[in-house]
């Protein structure tokens, strides 16, 4: 089975759950593992590392402490012990304590974890806010002198981690480049009964772009009859991705204002025909203001843009949502790109200021790596992935595709990663990126925002 099938999905979907919060410091590291490997399959993993040269060197402080929404450790999802964990807690003794946090929190626990020199050692760079600004802040450090990006380890994300350096330096560990973040999740059931084609057949055909994409809308959706087109919160980044030009760029260690791009204009252009004709199902006729994405198993709703978390769970979950029948492709082709983009997602970790065991964080992205590099490890990943959520094959291979296509093509989107502010002005429905599948033209919302974006941008940039 191809790589890339597993972890990005977990890691996802536990990064967006809403927990119960604790004090910052509280660890869940003594309740031991809710779900774990077998033994069997753990001595494979220990047989495999241990005999491995690309894993070198030992551990004397064996600990590294977490602090995030979620645990790396197995949890509530259905999620086994990561394959990843697995090998550093066999070749290294490595152990994971979790502190765990809000996402509203995060930061402010963060700040005073720093200050209170709690030792937090890493925390998660996945959601694209925590780079640069936690650079530029001092939140994060520098791990040139602990991770190697030219070893055989690192060699397939080595650009991917060279396209986000900052003063000279890598603040980000992306550990893999993924293309889960948005896909287009439909059910087969709701084709086959409308006489549409089926998204995945078009994509196999390399004829799935913006215009395959609104036909079939225009030919499904009657909202009186309780046809709907478009459902989900904040989407319209993830189409967006498809020009290949993000909204706020870094090139040569500098942050870049695309707003006034042709692309940008051309997709937000698109978005407003798709509100003037109907197509977004929030808001319109009796729809209201809540997402219904059980519209999607019911065959009422045709496409729900989302990442591939929302699948991330045991399958009486998703199944219960989105129908037996559910299938997802990715968002569709934008025709004057060079390549074909997608929204590009990445499993990243950020080393934090005066954490007391950066070798020991070190060796665990190591371990992560390992278990994508190492032919063995994978397949008991892919497995693993199968068992915990019942995904079809046809659904790991469609994941597989997506994750080599945005490795291969990767555009990376920074406007959450400089301030609050830059993040409440573009994700705005009033003058935002999200303004025209709100009835916006874009001419309206670009010359709203665009010097206000640039004077944050000049601000970064000038630190």
């Amino acid at each position: 089975m191809k790589r890339y099938a597993r972890m990005a999905l977990s890691c996802l979907l536990a990064a967006v759950l809403t927990v119960p919060l604790l004090a910052c410091g509280a660890s869940e590291a003594d309740k031991g593992p809710k779900k774990d490997m077998s033994a069997a399959t753990r001595e494979q993993l220990a047989d495999l590392a241990k005999s491995d040269e690309r894993l070198t060197g030992e551990l004397e402080n064996k600990t590294i402490k977490w602090l995030s929404t979620w645990d790396i450790n197995s949890d509530d999802t259905g999620k086994t012990t990561p394959v990843e964990l697995a090998i550093f807690q066999e070749r290294y003794g490595g152990k994971i304590e979790w502190h765990q946090t809000t996402h509203s929190a995060r930061y402010n626990d963060l700040a005073n974890a720093i200050n209170s020199d709690e030792g937090i050692d890493f925390f998660y760079a996945g959601d694209w806010d925590a780079f640069p600004k936690g650079a530029v802040r001092g939140m994060f450090v520098p791990y040139d002198d602990y991770l190697d990006l030219d070893s055989e380890l690192w060699a397939d994300v080595k650009d991917a981690n060279d396209s986000m350096i900052w003063d000279g330096k890598h603040y980000v560990a992306a550990v893999e480049v993924t293309g889960d973040n948005c896909a287009i999740i439909y059910n087969r059931k709701t084709i086959d009964e409308n006489g549409l084609d089926d998204p995945a057949e078009l994509f196999e055909k390399g004829k799935w772009d913006w215009d395959a994409f609104q036909d079939m809308l225009s030919e499904f959706v009657d909202t009186s009859n309780e046809h709907y087109g478009i459902d989900s919160w904040y989407f319209e980044a993830g189409l967006s991705a498809s020009t290949g030009v993000p909204y706020i760029g870094l090139e040569d260690g500098k942050l870049v204002n695309n707003l006034r791009n042709e692309a940008i204009e051309d997709y937000q252009n698109w978005m407003y025909d798709l509100w003037q004709s109907d197509y977004i199902a929030l808001g319109v006729g009796d729809y209201g203001w809540t997402s219904r994405d059980y519209y999607i198993g019911e065959g009422k709703l045709l496409f729900y843009p989302c990442g591939l978390w929302t699948l991330g769970t045991e399958k009486s979950q998703w199944s219960k949502t989105f129908g037996e029948d559910v299938f997802f492709v990715p968002v569709p082709k934008y025709e004057k790109a060079d390549e074909y983009y997608i929204p590009a997602s990445i499993n990243a970790y950020c080393f934090v200021k005066g954490g007391h065991n950066p070798e020991g964080v070190a060796k665990f992205l190591d371990c992560f790596r390992f278990s994508k590099v190492c032919e063995g490890a994978q397949e008991i990943s892919d497995q693993q992935f199968i068992d915990d959520y019942e995904w079809t094959d046809e659904m790991i291979e469609m994941k597989n595709k997506m994750n080599e296509m945005a490795l291969e093509n990767h555009s990376f989107d920074f406007y959450n990663g400089i301030s609050a502010d830059v993040t409440s002005v573009l994700d705005s429905s009033e003058h935002g990126v999200r303004a025209a599948s709100r009835g916006v033209p874009w001419s309206e919302s670009v010359n709203s925002i665009y010097d206000q974006v640039q004077n944050y941008i000049d601000e970064i940039n000038g630190k």
